[in-house]
């Protein structure tokens, strides 16, 4: 096993609560279904928010999805002009069997802007 980092984004369409925890709950479990990995693999998980989210933490809407023995924190993103708005990213630690180049980083919605490359 090896210890490999998943990153992700996703924006929202509002400034609520039910939006940020259901983009949240979209943007980690495509993360885990992608990597074929379940909370029980996951080490901790970094989440940052723009400026311009503050209805939730997206933390609350990961603990609902399994992750209670999880370490999850949040972070405000850095407020760049022109940048993306209304955007969820995360950064998963993960005990996992894959390779670096076999790595899912996942991309949604308007964040697939951030990883054309990437994008799902």
């Amino acid at each position: 096993m090896a210890t490999r980092g998943i990153r992700g984004a996703i924006q929202v369409e509002a400034n609520t609560s039910t939006e940020i925890a259901s983009g949240v709950q979209e943007l980690i479990g495509s993360i885990l279904k992608s990597n074929s990995i379940s909370p029980s693999d996951v080490i901790s998980v970094f989440f940052t928010s723009t400026a311009d989210l503050t209805a939730a933490f997206p933390a609350a809407a990961c603990r609902e999805m399994g992750f209670a023995s999880v370490p999850l924190i949040g972070s405000v993103e850095v407020s760049v002009p022109n940048a993306l708005n209304r955007t969820v990213r995360a950064l998963l630690l993960v005990e996992t069997e894959l390779a670096p180049d076999q790595i899912s980083h996942v991309y949604l919605r308007g964040a697939a802007a951030l990883r054309r490359d990437i994008a799902q």
